[in-house]
């Protein structure tokens, strides 16, 4: 289940198969993003970006709308969870659209 794949990811959410980071965390935390948040914007999100090359396992970015608000959340997936990166909601000066393109 290594595979980071839309489909996978939604299945260790449904599955709470989740790890939280230190930096997820507090950039939770700083931003008052709530893991219920989090959660429903990756049930309904679609991957935008990849990051292959990321240590130590490759990563993703997730775009989706939680009550109404768009949120980015970077994850991974590795030894059969879920890796929250980190999590912000999209900066209009950065995205053509808050869900697909950087400018």
């Amino acid at each position: 289940m290594d595979d980071l794949t839309i489909y996978n990811i939604k299945n260790l959410v449904k599955n709470n198969k989740i790890e939280w980071t230190e930096h997820s965390s507090l950039r939770m935390f700083e931003r008052i993003i709530l893991k219920s948040d989090i959660k429903n914007a990756i049930l309904n999100g679609e991957i935008i970006e990849h990051y292959p090359t990321d240590y130590p396992y490759p990563s993703c970015l997730i775009s989706g709308i939680s009550n109404n608000t768009s949120l980015h959340i970077v994850c991974s997936i590795g030894k059969g969870y879920l890796y929250i990166i980190t999590v912000y909601y999209p900066n209009e000066i950065k995205w053509i659209s808050e869900t697909k393109r950087r400018k």
